[in-house]
């Protein structure tokens, strides 16, 4: 974890104790580092896990292995290396992971498909296959810990720990959530972003498990970006233990799924908005509100393309209402626009509407508003009913230092 702290932070919440799953951490020592860097998630036998992944094609074995696993619908343990992403490492990296997963699975009594493995850091680096099978072996032994000892444990150049908790009541039976997630730079949504976790008691069918996050991670995680670049570690793992005693949730039409649903998606929305909070740089967490386009899905991909603008995200560090990099954004989208029908705001004050700038238009109130942490921006295209939100984070020369000093 890096040592200054971002100015977007958050206090880690408390999250409950969810029954089936035990925490426990160790030090692999990946890197030249002084704290744990190996997150073991045990879990209870019969867990049921859903899963989204990176669609980047030099994604690693991890992530390869894991599309592979998670269509069985079933879990024993997660096991997180952080400091070496082990992608683009050929039969040597792949090797590492079979080997942590045959260790993993020979200790508690289930098959290799029942472990899955994520690893993220640097990139084209073989994880070293002897400090991975000591740190797991270091791990198995280790005292059960917490959520936030697990999410710092899984950090990289994260400057806090990022954690989200939510219940629900299924009938008569409480049901609880808690997720953590790792992730700072090299955020752009594409199925998933960065490494996260959510656990539930609640009993929920593995198909059903899947539809939830796969519509939860659209409406979260996918409508994040930090800098455009579509990690090749991506995975968000959803598990759950079945320890509730809940009917089993199986369908939309069982009772309960509804606030279940509901649950899950604000922990996605919680765990996402953190990465961008914590975005390499950052200074200002930016909210893009895009309406009146002809469909949702055109509306998230011109919030992205805004979103991902290098001249959008520089002008709001420089506190600079320069809405016409917006204009140039939304135009760049691909996407149906009326450049005479397009409006465009800052903290809800219009500058410009139905292709004019206002001829009222006071800058000094929009000005304010840029020099806050919390900046929004809002686009009317004016064609139809579709809209989205995304959330992103202003560039600084902040990111090129960390990232030009990545590997040193």
């Amino acid at each position: 974890m890096d040592s200054t702290l971002s100015p977007l932070a958050r206090p880690f919440p408390s999250l409950p104790d969810i029954a089936g799953v035990t925490l426990r951490v160790a030090r692999a020592r990946y890197k030249d580092w002084d704290r744990a860097d190996l997150t073991l998630i045990e879990l209870a036998e019969g867990s049921a896990v859903a899963g989204v992944f990176t669609r980047n094609v030099c994604c690693s074995s991890e992530v390869e292995l894991g599309r592979e696993q998670v269509r069985l619908g079933r879990a024993r343990a997660v096991v997180v290396n952080a400091g070496n992403s082990n992608a683009f490492t050929g039969y040597r990296g792949r090797e590492a992971v079979e080997a942590i997963m045959a260790q993993v699975a020979a200790h508690y009594g289930c098959q290799p498909s029942d472990v899955f493995v994520s690893s993220t850091g640097v990139i084209g680096v073989p994880l070293p296959k002897d400090k991975a099978t000591a740190g797991v072996a270091a791990a198995l032994a280790a005292p059960r810990t917490s959520w936030e000892e697990a999410a710092l444990t899984i950090g990289t150049t994260d400057t806090f720990a990022k954690g989200a908790g939510a219940s629900a009541m299924l009938g008569a039976v409480r049901i609880e959530l808690a997720g953590i997630v790792k992730g700072s730079g090299m955020i752009a949504p594409d199925m998933a972003t960065m490494l996260g976790y959510i656990a539930t008691d609640a009993a929920v069918a593995p198909a059903f498990l899947q539809d939830m996050l796969s519509k939860a991670n659209a409406e979260s995680f996918s409508c994040v970006t930090v800098d455009g670049d579509t990690s090749t570690s991506d995975t968000v793992l959803l598990l759950a233990t079945g320890q509730a005693d809940n009917r089993p949730l199986e369908s939309w039409d069982s009772p309960g799924a509804d606030a279940f649903y509901a649950a899950l998606r604000q922990v996605c929305l919680e765990l996402a908005q953190l990465v961008v909070r914590d975005g390499e740089g950052a200074s200002k967490f930016i909210a893009i509100r895009v309406t009146g386009a002809e469909s949702d899905a055109s509306a998230r991909r011109i919030g992205l393309a805004v979103a991902n603008s290098p001249l959008v995200k520089t002008a709001i560090a420089g506190e600079d209402a320069n809405w016409g990099r917006v204009v140039m954004a939304v135009g760049k989208a691909g996407e149906p626009a009326d450049r005479d029908k397009l409006s465009i705001g800052f903290g809800g004050i219009w500058a410009a509407r139905d292709g004019v700038p206002l001829a009222d238009y006071d800058e000094a109130p929009v000005a304010a508003h840029l020099k806050g942490g919390e900046v929004s921006v809002e686009i009317d295209l004016g064609l139809g009913d579709g809209r989205a939100t995304v959330w992103t984070c202003d560039l600084t020369h902040g990111y090129i230092s960390i990232n030009a000093d990545y590997r040193s």
